[in-house]
């Protein structure tokens, strides 16, 4: 993938990130990169493409830092955390899929599916592994509604110490 998408991305990644997929028009990201419409629309021919591209590469990369802090030593949900805690500290957004899972009613399939696909791999990574670290499904569902309802509660009090509130007993 060019530079150029690479940017779209992470333009799109931000306002959905915020707003979720009906916060953003292409006529935006163009704003944002610095480009015509239709260089977004060259890379992306449409919304659903776009935000389908984001949200896949979002999961990819979410698995890989907490695959990186599971290799640095960290419990499964630990990692998890970390990720998580992370994420918001750095610009005080919502969880990507969270934020697009909120409307999945709404999006149109393909969008709907790379969200599921974030939540069904975060499940099956927390139910994996050796058994005295494996989480139950119920465990699994849990802490990941932990963390995504710490995190929105969090931006809406406008507290990150309400994250950590919220999450202190997940590890």
């Amino acid at each position: 993938m060019s530079d150029r998408a690479q940017v779209i991305m992470d333009a799109a990644e931000r306002r959905i990130r915020d707003a979720g997929y009906s916060g953003f028009s292409f006529r935006e990201i163009a704003a944002d990169v610095g480009v015509a419409s239709s260089s977004v629309h060259h890379h992306f021919p449409t919304k659903e493409a776009l935000a389908a591209a984001v949200a896949r590469r979002y999961t990819d990369r979410f698995e890989a830092a907490v695959l990186q802090e599971e290799e640095a030593g960290a419990p499964r949900v630990e990692a998890w955390l970390r990720v998580f805690r992370r994420a918001f500290l750095q610009d005080g957004r919502m969880c990507l899929c969270g934020s697009l899972g909120a409307t999945s009613a709404d999006l149109p399939p393909t969008v709907a599916a790379e969200a599921r696909r974030f939540f069904e791999r975060g499940l099956d990574n927390l139910m994996a592994g050796p058994l005295d670290a494996a989480l139950t499904a119920e465990g699994a569902k849990r802490t990941l509604a932990t963390l995504e309802g710490a995190m929105l509660l969090a931006r809406a009090l406008g507290d990150m110490s309400v994250f950590d509130q919220a999450t202190s007993a997940l590890v």
